[in-house]
């Protein structure tokens, strides 16, 4: 079986498959401080409930955005699952997927990996908007290629920022309020905050839209992902799909790609 294994800046997602099926999926929250071990007795704790065993686990793939993580999970599959993970990012890794930027070792494992399913889920030109820490907006060609795209602060990061320097301003979720015109202090934020970033995501995608594909022809296909991505794309009818499973199923097709025999 495989484990694969997205190390977040908000969390570290593990999955398990055997063949295509996933047989389970857990998620911790990122910390750099966690040890190999650490994560092994969390890890094979929620595996047995799933009645899974570390022996089963005979091969890991790795995509991390997270250096000071990096470390402790590669350790976690070397030392308690028996095998050297496959790690995106390693130039050994065949992607399938042209990385036509200035600098393709710039480009996020996840942007990567995301763009990876995508291509093979939606008929390209793409644009992935991933809503997490960051929003981050990955574009592919019409030929199946990753071409750049843009990142901003995600909603939850601005909140917190805007909460740590004004005394007077609360923490609150995200949420769609009822209105635009908030009628106190919490509206007010939850509607700068939620209509904000939905027309910042409305005007990044109608500029990237109309680089990717100028005539209109072929149309572009947008899809969300990320822990907002289904809250923001209830108001955005430029996004066409939500799809939360891109970065796992990027990370499987990577590694069946480089095993195949």
């Amino acid at each position: 079986m495989l484990l694969a294994i997205d190390a977040g800046n908000t969390n570290v997602v593990f999955a398990v498959f055997d063949g295509d099926e996933k047989r389970g999926q857990w998620r911790i929250s990122t910390d750099s401080r966690r040890t190999a071990d650490e994560y092994a007795v969390w890890l094979f704790s929620l595996m047995a409930l799933k009645g899974l065993k570390p022996a089963d686990v005979d091969a890991a793939i790795l995509s991390s955005v997270v250096p000071a993580a990096t470390f402790d999970l590669t350790n976690l599959c070397t030392r308690h699952f028996g095998c050297q993970p496959m790690r995106i990012g390693d130039p050994a890794v065949d992607l399938g997927i042209k990385v036509l930027i200035d600098n393709p070792r710039e480009a996020g494992a996840d942007r990567i990996v995301n763009s990876i399913a995508a291509a093979q889920t939606y008929p390209p030109p793409l644009i992935i908007v991933d809503i997490g820490t960051g929003t981050t907006f990955d574009v592919v060609d019409a030929d199946g290629n990753f071409v750049g795209g843009a990142i901003a602060p995600g909603p939850n990061l601005a909140l917190d920022a805007l909460h740590r320097v004004a005394a007077q301003l609360p923490k609150v979720d995200i949420v769609r309020p009822a209105s635009v015109i908030g009628k106190g202090t919490v509206g007010a934020m939850q509607s700068g905050m939620y209509w904000g970033y939905t027309s910042m995501i409305e005007g990044l995608l109608g500029r990237l839209s109309a680089e990717l594909s100028p005539s209109g022809t072929p149309p572009v296909t947008v899809i969300a992902t990320g822990g907002l991505g289904r809250t923001f794309a209830e108001a955005i009818p430029m996004i066409h799909h939500v799809d939360n499973e891109l970065t796992m199923r990027g990370l499987l097709s990577v590694y069946k790609r480089n095993t195949r025999t």
